[in-house]
């Protein structure tokens, strides 16, 4: 009987492998995000958003494995963010809910008539249910007490959580918008930054007193306070002033940037350290809870870029020549101290340089990196518990973003891998390779290729070309730690999986590949040289002999939709069909969603050459048929700009698809608004293409 049933499951063999998984179980997986670790009890947390559901989830003392310790059941576009455990680690506080927009509006992609809030929430590990604490953000415990500090439309106040009641108040009053809210050692203290536009401040509020202290206030933007071990004195970055910052344009000097550490009982403070000149005196910032980490030794850790490559480095608080501590080529990125504060824990890919690798390195130099876990992985966001435990997120090619823990044989173990869908088609996914292009102008740009499986000798593919947005980010081998890329490589492995050749490009104006190639010449509204790329791709895919040049496609969100819309205008007889979800279609309206005073007509020359580099410059070009995605709450890019080009395509009988999502924002917050929107992308490929 055995025999027989082994016989039959055989011959269903060939079937099952032609079977093509939709977009709905490849992109079914839970994405894993926002890693946390408490100071005490071995407590770590992440959230895991499962088809649209948010929850948290955490590891402890009590077991081994996670547990959730969150209920919600709606795919409802409701985000957790900001988890932060009070000092005993048995309590976690979190964010539930998105910011408003400039109008006031809070993120409601549902159109629940009931509204909806970002609001604070708690959650004890005891098993009790969360409940809601206040309307506000960035919850922030004391170390050791009952008092958590958070912000609410730029003000600070505290609540104070005891076990019956919560008392709230606004803790003081200011001038500026709070944040960056950091608790002395003791408790007794909180430094925090005053934005005022076009200068910020730091200060030291003490709480039994009262009293409100700026230190050292100058023209220049002060932020990033840090709180030495003893608490004694604070550093902080001092970025000079610079005049309005339009952005999408390269900037690769500026007045070098500096580090000061303030005397916090008299408010004085000293320069420890100043960028040099030329590379390096633009700070580029690192993901982490804070860019200055007061370490062990009185050493303070801090990235500059001084090598083209965005590196940690460590000087003494009283000053000196710095050490570099990560040398290589490649970039570090997510950053946090151990417990102890002897060693920093990053992600990097340096010796990896589409992936991302856990690193951890002694905060004095005085020893070499040592890597955690070695393989065709991606990890990022590692974090370390009470107890000395190394946890991260982790990826690679095939399985999608899961938190996980390094076990004792040096690999990552996943932490709930019972969350993964019975439907998930893990194995029967694409592993992408690496490959470079070189554009017409000398320089090279990056991707991964996806091949359709089962490709036959002779056989022509219709190809696509993904641009991400950004456009300072970076697409992998492998599934990605944002949640927008982690469903767009969902995207790709579908098209690739339903006979397409796909390049996922890594396009100048990125990260990943240096300071030079992240701030290219001449790109965005200065000239859009980044198109370069996409030409150099198309043309790479067009000389295969397994591509048909005459069915080549475009897809792309935000800035990838802008080059899309690129191509679609500029070189009409390379691409036969796109799909431009919320793109910019003219840069003088994309920094002004950004900079609303901006003032176009104050350079009437920078002005012109911004709208040359947009695509509506040479709309009446434009013939392939299109699908247009844009949500109508978009923060980002202005709803307009999807309105006036459809009104220019329609003036010219180009045929327009759309797709709209009433109340959706920039990054789809539903589950089931993603799915849409692929869902339509994929039926016009199949159509166009």
């Amino acid at each position: 009987m055995i025999r027989r049933l082994c016989l039959a499951l055989a011959c269903l063999t060939p079937v099952l492998a032609q079977a093509q998984p939709s977009i709905r179980e490849i992109d079914g997986a839970p994405f894993a995000a926002t890693m946390v670790a408490a100071r005490a009890a071995d407590a770590v947390a992440f959230v895991l958003n499962a088809r649209g559901v948010r929850n948290i989830w955490v590891t402890d003392s009590t077991r081994a494995d996670a547990r959730m310790v969150t209920a919600f059941t709606q795919d409802d576009g409701q985000d957790i963010t900001s988890l932060a455990f009070s000092g005993d680690g048995r309590t976690l506080y979190f964010v539930r809910g998105g910011g408003p927009n400039r109008a006031g509006d809070t993120p409601n992609p549902t159109s629940d008539p009931a509204g909806a809030e970002q609001a604070i929430w708690r959650v004890k590990l005891d098993g009790s249910a969360a409940v809601r604490v206040t309307e506000g953000s960035a919850p922030t415990p004391a170390p050791r007490g009952e008092n958590v500090v958070f912000t609410r439309r730029g003000a600070i106040w505290i609540a104070t959580v005891g076990s019956d009641s919560t008392r709230i108040a606004q803790l003081f009053r200011m001038r500026g918008a709070g944040g960056s809210l950091r608790w002395s050692p003791s408790g007794e203290q909180l430094a925090f930054v005053s934005n005022r536009g076009t200068h910020s401040f730091v200060g030291v509020y003490t709480l039994a007193k009262k009293t409100l202290a700026w230190i050292a206030p100058s023209t220049d933007g002060d932020n990033s306070p840090v709180w030495s071990r003893d608490g004694t004195r604070l550093a902080f970055l001092r970025m000079p002033f610079e005049g309005q910052d339009v952005g999408f344009r390269a900037t690769r000097t500026a007045q070098p940037w500096s580090i000061m550490v303030a005397d916090v009982s008299t408010g004085s403070a000293k320069e420890i350290f100043r960028a040099t000149a030329g590379r390096g005196s633009v700070y580029w910032p690192v993901v982490a809870d804070n860019q200055l980490q007061w370490c062990l030794g009185d050493r303070i850790v801090f990235a500059w870029e001084k090598t083209g490559w965005v590196h940690l480095w460590s000087i003494a608080a009283s000053g000196g020549a710095p050490t570099e501590l990560t040398p290589g080529n490649g970039e570090v990125e997510f950053v946090s101290p151990s417990q102890d504060g002897a060693r920093i824990v990053y992600n990097t890919n340096i010796g990896d340089i589409d992936r991302r690798h856990v690193m951890i390195v002694a905060a004095d130099g005085k020893s070499a990196p040592a890597a955690s876990v070695s393989g065709a992985h991606i990890a990022w966001n590692a974090v370390e518990s009470s107890k000395g435990g190394i946890h991260a997120l982790v990826s690679d090619a095939k399985l999608p973003a899961h938190a996980a823990t390094m076990s004792n044989t040096s690999t990552w173990r996943a932490l709930a891998p019972e969350t993964m869908p019975a439907d998930f088609p893990g194995a029967a996914l694409i592993t992408p390779t690496p490959i470079t292009f070189r554009a017409a102008d000398g320089i090279t740009s990056y991707g991964q290729l996806f091949m359709p499986p089962n490709a036959k000798p002779g056989e022509k593919h219709p190809a696509v070309i993904f641009m991400h947005g950004g456009s300072r980010r970076q697409m992998l081998l492998g599934w990605n730690y944002g949640a927008y890329y982690h469903h767009a490589y969902a995207m790709n492995q579908a098209l690739a999986l339903r006979g397409h050749v796909v390049v996922s490009l890594n396009y100048r104006s990125g990260i990943g590949y240096g300071m030079e190639f992240r701030e290219a010449l001449r790109q965005g509204a200065t000239g859009g040289s980044e198109y370069g790329d996409v030409v150099a791709a198309a043309k790479w895919l067009a000389a295969r002999t397994d591509v048909d040049r005459t069915r080549i496609g475009l897809w792309g969100g935000s800035y990838g939709g802008y080059l899309t819309a690129m191509g679609l205008t500029r070189n009409p007889e390379l691409f036969k069909a796109g799909v431009d979800v919320h793109g910019v279609h003219d840069w003088n309206v994309g920094i002004r969603t950004f900079i609303p005073d901006h003032d176009v007509y104050a350079d009437p020359a920078a002005t012109r050459l911004a709208f040359t580099s947009s695509p509506l410059a040479q709309v009446k070009n434009w013939r392939a048929p299109v699908l247009l995605v844009h949500g109508d709450d978009d923060r980002n890019v202005r709803f307009i700009e999807t309105l006036t080009l459809i009104r220019h395509l329609r003036d010219q009988g180009v045929p327009v698809e759309q797709l709209v999502l009433p109340d959706e924002i920039h990054g789809f917050l539903r589950h089931d608004s993603w799915m849409r929107a692929y869902d339509a992308a994929l039926e016009f490929f199949k159509r166009r293409l």
